[in-house]
């Protein structure tokens, strides 16, 4: 115990030293996270070994097996893996990534350590029994559950452990494909969406760690054998693009049909490890005809990189794929998308490779380089992230010149996708949970909150008689952006800006008795309704490009405004209450009677009782911010027997229990007249 606790007093005495603290936790993270993502790999081996009954998988072994072997083992992979998820840990479940955003966005990078065994031991059965998902989404989420892991048993802040997460991620990625500017370039675009010095130094120290430790057990070689690269005439960029083009519309499919299988698969009333073995089963048939879309594909995929195969060939392949993948995640497999990603750009790029060839002989480039940028164009356009795409690539090949039309075929696909389907293959999941996120945020954070309270109601109006001359002098002396017409009873007819009317100021003596403001409106002025909610008008001011909203009642009345700057302040204030009560949830003490814990100020976080009207009752319909000025951040609930504390994070479905204390945030004399009993 006293070893302990000298720890500990160390480890808030190296706190203060900011960088040099980050640094050491960062490179602790590294490599364990490299450990970890060799670990892996050496574990998808042995089982692989013991699955197919060789210690050399290769497909022509696969295909030399009797069909029910080819079948069977998958479907008993997909058993085990179910049993896993469903008796250990649900998040162990499909491809891991979204789980890890989830976390960094809604629990300040709070992930359970016993995901770290259960996605390790369910995603190489999965994968070594043929589950037709990559290793990159695991390991991804390993190296995270490892970085949070750390980061709570070192009882850093929530800002810390979101970076430390990102450590984790980073370290998989660039021990995985032995690509240390991709690793840490995925983690801050992907997991985080902060491109801030402060997060992004300790996650290059990371990969950099973790790509050493994986280079000293696997070797400095690359995860696939690229072939030589050369582009012939410059008119060969426009095949580039229409590759482009071809591989955001396959990132839509395989989004959709992903989604479209998980979806099938929950309509089945049946235990998860029996619909994960239906999975597997389906998938072992569909390797009776195409071996290569078993487990990561790599072979498969320098196939398409080195040889020449038909077309015809490789389109039926991207298509078996397309149905395998999408079994083997909906059915409750557990594995990645990264790899059958890179599967599907591979193959569709060998035959956009193989077409061009045959219609322009000798004036384009290699098959196999068509393939190896559609990997990256593929990559991109599913995770809407090209910027990783193009860096991997690049690190793959060692080859500067592959640069210009891997950027031309990435830049074209993500922006088609996110174009046809705003979501990437990672936040797609969350946004069907309830979640949308924003550069690694959560704004959903307003969803609940009504326009109401941030409404503004003096607005600058005018009526829709008023001569020209008249509504000048508000907008130029006043400095008024903008002017709302309305009529006599208040409905609102269009806007007057004056960018609108300077066309007409060169004639203005000519023309100022003559127009009324009806005349120089504009009707076509996008507004909201006053009873949305501050996330629909977020993404309204977004869509819209502008600073402020009118807002309109159901006769189409003017009843106020909604400004940009107060949607940000208000999410601004709520990601404070978020960020403040995931920092407290871990050091909290249940005591007796009501109590200040922290003061900023005049604002206070306390510890209350429940009145007895709270019981039973959600906080949504309690309106505790509206009736006594005072935020929520937790409700907490003492263990008689064992005197643990158990904190669950507010939101207006929280229902009050009623030996329930909360913690509340918000000026001392709102706490002091909170009720009593």
């Amino acid at each position: 115990m006293l070893v302990v606790r000298l720890f500990f007093r160390l480890n808030e005495s190296l706190k203060r030293t900011t960088t040099v603290y980050m640094v050491m936790v960062a490179t602790l993270i590294g490599v364990l996270g490299g450990l970890g993502a060799v670990g892996f790999r050496y574990l998808i081996q042995f089982l692989q070994s013991l699955a197919w009954l060789t210690q050399d998988y290769q497909l022509d072994w696969i295909a030399s097996l009797p069909w029910y072997h080819v079948v069977l083992v998958p479907a008993a992979g997909g058993f085990l893996v179910g049993s896993i998820v469903s008796l250990f840990a649900r998040e162990a479940k499909g491809h891991g990534v979204p789980e890890v955003m989830e976390a960094v966005a809604l629990r300040s990078g709070r992930i359970r350590p016993r995901v770290v065994a259960a996605k390790a031991l369910a995603s190489s059965l999965c994968i070594a029994s043929g589950g037709s998902v990559g290793r990159e989404g695991p390991i991804v989420q390993i190296g995270s559950a490892i970085g949070s892991t750390v980061g709570q048993w070192l009882r850093v802040s929530p800002r810390r452990l979101r970076t430390l997460v990102g450590c984790g991620a980073a370290a998989g990625v660039a021990a995985t494909f032995n690509a240390p500017v991709a690793g840490a370039l995925f983690a801050v675009e992907v997991i985080l969406g902060d491109f801030g010095v402060p997060q992004f130094s300790p996650i290059v120290i990371s990969s950099v760690v973790a790509t050493v430790i994986s280079r000293h057990y696997m070797g400095d070689l690359p995860a696939f054998e690229i072939p030589a690269y050369s582009m012939e005439h410059p008119m060969e960029l426009l095949a580039y693009a229409g590759l482009g083009v071809l591989a955001g519309l396959v990132a839509i499919v395989f989004i959709r049909g992903l989604h479209g299988a998980e979806d099938l698969f929950d309509a089945v009333k049946l235990p998860l490890a029996f619909k994960a073995a239906v999975g597997g089963m389906l998938v072992g048939a569909i390797a009776l005809l195409f071996p290569g879309i078993l487990g990561v594909g790599y072979e498969e995929m320098n196939r398409a990189l080195l040889e020449e195969p038909a077309a015809k060939f490789l389109l039926f392949l991207l298509l078996a794929k397309l149905l395998a993948v999408s079994i083997t995640i909906g059915s409750g497999g557990s594995g990645g998308i990264f790899a059958p990603s890179l599967f599907l750009g591979a193959v569709l790029g060998g035959a956009v490779g193989w077409a061009m060839q045959r219609w322009f002989p000798g004036s384009v480039g290699e098959q196999g380089a068509y393939a190896l940028v559609g990997m990256g164009a593929v990559v991109a356009s599913t995770t809407h992230a090209p910027i990783t795409a193009i860096v991997i690539l690049f690190e793959l090949t060692n080859d500067y010149r592959i640069i210009l039309p891997l950027m031309i075929s990435c830049i074209a696909g993500t922006l088609l996708a996110s174009r046809l389907h705003p979501e990437s293959i990672y936040t797609i999941k969350l946004l069907r949970r309830g979640v949308k996120l924003r550069s690694g945020q959560d704004v959903n954070l307003l969803k609940r909150i009504p326009l109401a309270e941030i409404l503004r109601r003096d607005v600058p109006t005018i009526a829709s008689n008023v001569r020209l001359g008249q509504l000048l002098e508000p907008l130029l002396n006043q400095e008024i952006p903008c002017l709302y017409v309305v009529d006599e009873k208040g409905v609102l007819h269009g806007t007057i800006t004056l960018q609108q009317l300077r066309p007409l100021l060169r004639d203005l003596e000519s023309v100022k008795d003559l127009l009324i403001a009806e005349d120089v409106s504009q009707t076509q002025w996008p507004a909201v309704m006053e009873d949305q909610s501050l996330d629909h008008i977020l993404q309204r001011l977004d869509y819209e490009y502008r600073d402020e909203l009118p807002v309109v009642d159901l006769q189409g009345k003017l009843v106020g405004l909604v400004r940009l700057e107060d949607v940000l302040a208000r999410y601004r204030k709520e990601l404070f209450k978020h960020e403040m009560a995931g920092s407290i949830a871990g050091s909290l003490q249940h005591h007796d009677g009501p109590g200040i814990m922290h003061a900023v100020g005049d604002y206070v976080v306390a510890e209350v009782d429940a009145p007895a009207e709270f019981f039973g009752r959600d906080l949504a319909s309690l309106q505790v911010r509206a009736r006594f000025g005072l935020n929520v951040l937790l409700l907490k609930t003492a263990d008689e027997r064992s005197g643990n504390v158990a904190a669950r994070m507010a939101d207006p479905d929280s229902v009050v229990k009623a030996d329930d204390r909360l913690v509340v945030f918000g000026p001392r004399g709102r706490v002091q007249a909170w009720p009593r009993g």
